[in-house]
């Protein structure tokens, strides 16, 4: 990896919605999540994706919330910015003001609901990047939400544009990683489950959406790949799987499941979901302790080794 890009290995939270109790977006609870992962020592931040609940906030919306996390990680922290919207317009506007802002990369799922040739996909993604000349871009390739694969020959198409880096891939299968990798770029391993098979796969690192729940795990994981310490690395995987496994299992989204593990485990309060996701329910509150739980000994296991 030359020296340019080799600022983007490690651990990169997607970063949480935060909410008031009235469900806006809360500037405070934003700087204060940031300060949160700054301090477990993560190495990026990943702002504006999935699991910042994108789909549902508007343009004004998506730009304070980055703001405020900049005004915090800005010369700190590697933060890439998740752009796309579903119109050129908006994420070019998007795209614009991520640069202006100084982020070190931007970053675009392909348009959903229609079905649109690679061409056009190809265009939405230049577009894009045409609005932030200065500024690396990332392709998102999440085929299960998109409804749009990325392909080898829509990947060539797309780095023969200087400021396309790579690829982050949150496909299940390990072997995209690997055929990504092959064409040339990096690539950060999507799904949480697999960081593990990712990286021995040649990932440069991670973006997940429950790495700011247990960001200390997923730094052990990459630090012993990085030792070649692979079973110490699966111990832990598998423990973060059980753990994703238990987030997913009560009538609350995930990510309220997640909002309401990092503040039992002494973490900011940032608020809950917006609708159509549903928040906690009263029965959820048993899970989020014994998640919290099932956390706090995973890392008493494997910061002791």
């Amino acid at each position: 990896m030359n020296k340019q890009l080799s600022k983007y290995q490690g651990i990169f939270p997607a970063f949480y919605a935060c909410y008031s109790e009235a469900g806006a977006i809360c500037p405070e609870r934003v700087r204060a999540l940031t300060e949160y992962l700054m301090q477990k020592g993560v190495h990026g931040l990943y702002v504006g994706g999935s699991s910042g609940e994108c789909i549902y906030q508007s343009v004004a919306e998506r730009k304070l919330l980055l703001e405020n996390v900049m005004a915090v990680a800005k010369g700190k922290l590697v933060v890439i910015a998740h752009v796309a919207c579903n119109n050129t317009a908006d994420s070019r506007e998007l795209a614009a003001h991520a640069e202006s802002l100084g982020v070190d990369a931007i970053a675009a799922i392909p348009p959903i609901y229609f079905h649109l040739p690679p061409a056009a996909i190809a265009k939405y993604w230049n577009d894009i990047s045409a609005a932030a000349p200065n500024t690396d871009f990332v392709i998102y390739n999440i085929p299960q939400l998109a409804g749009v694969a990325l392909t080898s020959s829509l990947l060539r198409e797309m780095l023969k544009n200087p400021r396309v880096i790579g690829v982050k891939n949150s496909s299940m299968p390990v072997q995209d990683i690997e055929m990504w990798r092959d064409e040339g770029a990096l690539v950060f391993n999507g799904p949480d489950e697999q960081l593990l098979a990712g990286l021995v796969s040649g990932a440069a690192g991670g973006i997940g959406g429950t790495y700011g729940v247990m960001p200390e795990l997923y730094l052990k994981i990459f630090s012993l790949v990085k030792e070649g310490r692979i079973e110490e690395a699966r111990a832990i995987q598998d423990g973060c799987c059980q753990v994703i496994y238990k987030l997913c299992s009560g009538q609350g989204n995930m990510y309220a499941m997640i909002k309401g593990v990092i503040k039992e485990l002494g973490g900011p309060d940032i608020g809950s979901v917006r609708a159509p996701l549903l928040p906690l329910a009263e029965s959820d509150g048993a899970i989020v302790k014994e998640c919290a739980a099932e956390i706090k000994r995973l890392l008493s296991e494997c910061m002791s080794s």
